[in-house]
């Protein structure tokens, strides 16, 4: 596949750090299962969306596409629930316009006019009234993505002005930008903002998108990290969190919390660290365990090509005993006189299990009424996380609840 130097899905690693482009361009580009299961499941999204809302393409050509789809080596039945989720939010958004709206898949745009060379796929342009509509399909399962302020999402939606705005005029005058994560989350994550407002944030891009093009940029790690080719390699990464001498920096005495603290505690005050250091160093932290991470997977590649690093090698890891073949094993086990109650053990299926026997509406109106979704584990998230503030009294209601539940059913 092709990419652009300055790709939208890279845009939050290029916009914070203008060196990462030309760096990255020395490191080849690699795949993982979990990359191609990704472009499995969108090729589902894709032939779905062609057979729901276009005329393009034969019922039959359809069933052909589809079952060598379900033919491919990394298929699982869940592709095809989620595909089968993602065309449902599209048909309810589809719903929702007067007219029926233009819907176009997989769509080549080009949003040069803002970034050298600029250019991408998206998943799903829907058109309607006055408004441009860009839903993105992610198959992972890692973290939620949010479409606020989101730059791939803004870079999809100016492509996709210059492609449609000729046709259109001055018609279209919001757009709508979603992404739908199917496996984490069933609620979509959408911005709409004015076409005005979009290419205004355009503008304010253009000059750091020409640094990033140039290689005249400069180097600035942090999350935005995590998905580039060279982040164990390289070396402002590395200093920024070797540099540990820094973490004093967070532990001078000039807060209020600290004046606070000495006069509640006197002279052991300073030997006590303040919230706010504390939220501080769990920042520094946490990217410092993430490099780390990073530089281990790196060598152990590396070992395993062949290649040496000083100090380190490769060994077997911890395993756990297996059989070679289990169902002759247990029928050797039932030749030797054992019983086969005592062999299998009978379980239920599992919520998920059910659901996908049952199919989801099926599930829903025959034991809907039984499934409780009880709160969370408490979990520690920076502040630009979207979830809600945890709440120990949401969570004892929720608890009650459940334990009234359970009663009335008994």
């Amino acid at each position: 596949m092709e990419h652009a130097l300055l790709s939208a899905s890279s845009a939050s690693r290029w916009l914070m750090c203008t060196a990462s482009p030309r760096f990255e361009a020395q490191f080849p580009e690699t795949t993982s299962e979990y990359a191609e299961e990704g472009r499995l499941a969108h090729s589902f999204c894709e032939l779905k969306v062609l057979k729901k809302f276009t005329t393009s393409i034969k019922p039959s050509a359809y069933k052909t596409r589809l079952g060598k789809l379900k033919k491919e080596p990394l298929y699982t039945d869940e592709m095809d629930r989620t595909s089968d989720l993602y065309i449902e939010h599209l048909t309810e958004k589809a719903m929702g316009y007067e007219n029926p709206p233009l819907v176009n898949a997989e769509v080549r745009v080009d949003f040069s006019e803002y970034v050298p060379d600029g250019f991408g796929t998206c998943d799903c342009i829907m058109i309607g009234g006055d408004m441009l509509d860009i839903t993105d399909y992610k198959h992972g399962k890692g973290v939620p993505v949010s479409a606020e302020g989101n730059p791939q999402m803004r870079l999809y939606a100016l492509g996709a002005l210059k492609k449609y705005e000729p046709f259109y005029g001055g018609m279209i005058q919001r757009v709508r930008m979603t992404i739908d994560q199917p496996r984490i989350q069933s609620e979509l994550s959408s911005e709409t903002i004015t076409v005005d407002e979009l290419k205004a944030w355009g503008e304010t891009i253009k000059p750091i998108a020409q640094m990033a093009f140039s290689g005249f940029g400069e180097f600035k790690p942090g999350d935005h990290c995590r998905f580039c080719r060279g982040k164990a390699q390289c070396r402002a990464r590395a200093d920024a969190n070797t540099a540990l001498e820094d973490f004093k920096d967070c532990l001078l005495p000039t807060t209020k919390n600290v004046e606070q603290a000495q006069q509640n505690a006197g002279a052991n005050a300073p030997a006590m660290l303040t919230h706010d250091e504390i939220g501080e160093l769990l920042v520094r932290g946490q990217n410092l365990v993430q490099w780390y991470k990073d530089l281990e997977e790196y060598a152990l590649n590396a070992l395993l090509n062949g290649e040496e690093i000083a100090g380190w090698k490769v060994v077997a890891g911890r395993s756990n005993r297996t059989f070679s073949d289990q169902e002759a094993a247990l029928a050797a086990v039932i030749a030797a006189g054992y019983d086969e109650s005592l062999v299998y053990e009978r379980k239920p299926k599992t919520l998920t299990g059910l659901e996908e026997l049952m199919g989801k509406k099926d599930f829903a109106e025959k034991i809907g009424q039984y499934v409780v979704k009880p709160l969370g584990k408490p979990t520690l998230a920076p502040m630009s996380d979207k979830r809600e503030p945890y709440s120990t009294a949401a969570a004892d209601f929720s608890g009650a609840a459940q334990g009234e539940q359970q009663g009335a059913s008994s």
